[in-house]
């Protein structure tokens, strides 16, 4: 003894009776029936099993507590019932909107749903399909950012392409029609009465962000408004970038009346920057955005966006991928454009013109809606 502490002995260690994991020949056993057979009941092929046998087999399973292994059976089918989701930016609530339609559509399927983040990194993006390659999953949904028509037919997996752009022609895409809510926008601002109109957009590397453009640049062009390089920003695509850029249109000899952002975020980044330049929006500066999602309602004042129908994209493209891996779909690609409407809220108004009713439209706005 040392002190009140017993000197204890310590006893070597003994191999536990740990009760094993049922296996598959457990449950052939205790049913009465071939490894086989059980296989089959477990993989719901009812080709030479009787009635009476599979009972057997369900009741042993039950007995058992067996749980099939996901990994040995998925060699046996070739299939892992799981599919991965490809998106740029997890940190922007349309993305998360969008993977509920597809988790709906998937659990519905018996499908699980890996959710891949790629941050606008190429790279991170091709490391990704090498990684549903390697894992043998059973389809992909991407909204791609460098990889090509080519290096997606490479992975040999079903795929199904998140976007509008025309640069995947051997697959199924689904997309919004992004150049047509750039062109909503636009009209909106210029029936208000603008025509020093900014476009705050996603950095080049962002190859989906070129159908804003070209639906701002085509609007322009038709209207027989102005085209000026310096009202058109390009920064990355989150709330800072759009600050930044609201500073910079800010900043010129002639500022812009009104602002057109390509996403929600930077259309939230423009308004605080506003507000810490001492404007008062839609009195002084008017801003729409484009995706339509909740925390666009709820800035002060709420903001006037192009709403994308998120779930909708999400459920479509998860029926179009569930049809190509189960072999369903023709041999043609598809491609199906949704298209978005203009949610009009608080943050656009007449150039320099103050709302007579907070919250409200003012009564030439209301006319001149009524006139469209």
């Amino acid at each position: 003894m040392v002190g009140n502490v017993p000197n204890l002995h310590v006893a070597p260690w003994k191999k536990r009776n740990v009760k094993s994991r049922p296996t598959i020949i457990d449950v052939a056993e205790r049913a009465g029936v071939s490894k086989s057979t059980v296989s089959r009941v477990v993989a719901d092929d009812g080709q030479g099993v009787s009635d009476r046998a599979r009972e057997r087999v369900q009741k042993a399973i039950e007995e058992l507590g067996y749980v099939p292994n996901a990994v040995a059976s998925s060699l046996r089918t070739a299939r892992t019932n799981i599919i991965m989701l490809t998106i740029p930016d997890i940190a922007n609530p349309f993305w998360p909107d969008l993977a509920r339609g597809v988790q709906d559509v998937m659990d519905e399927e018996g499908y699980a749903v890996v959710f891949a983040n790629s941050d606008w990194d190429g790279q991170r993006e091709a490391t990704f399909l090498q990684m549903a390659g390697r894992n043998r999953l059973d389809g992909i949904l991407i909204n791609p950012i460098q990889v090509s028509n080519e290096e997606l037919k490479a992975t040999g997996i079903p795929t199904v392409v998140i976007s509008s752009s025309e640069r995947y022609p051997d697959f199924d895409a689904v997309g919004s029609d992004s150049f047509g809510a750039a062109q909503q926008a636009l009209a909106h601002l210029t029936v208000l009465g603008h025509r020093r109109i900014g476009l705050i957009r996603g950095r080049r590397v962002h190859r989906l962000q070129h159908s804003r453009l070209a639906g701002y640049l085509h609007y322009l062009h038709e209207h027989g408004l102005p085209i000026d390089e310096n009202l058109i920003v390009e920064v990355t695509f989150d709330e800072t970038g759009g600050f930044q850029a609201m500073e910079q249109l800010l900043a010129l000899p002639c500022p812009p009346t009104a602002v057109f952002a390509s996403n929600d975020l930077l259309a939230i980044g423009a308004l605080h920057a506003a507000h810490a330049a001492g404007l008062q929006v839609p009195r002084d500066l008017s801003i729409v955005g484009l995706d339509g999602i909740f925390a666009a309602s709820t800035t002060i004042p709420p903001l006037t966006t192009v709403a994308k129908p998120k779930e909708v994209i999400g459920r479509r493209a998860a029926c179009l991928l569930l049809e190509r891996i189960r072999r369903l779909a023709p041999s043609t690609p598809r491609r199906e454009i949704v298209a978005c409407h203009l949610q009009e809220r608080g943050s656009t108004a007449l150039p320099g013109a103050r709302r007579s009713d907070q919250g409200g439209l003012s009564s030439v706005t209301r006319s001149l809606r009524q006139v469209r």
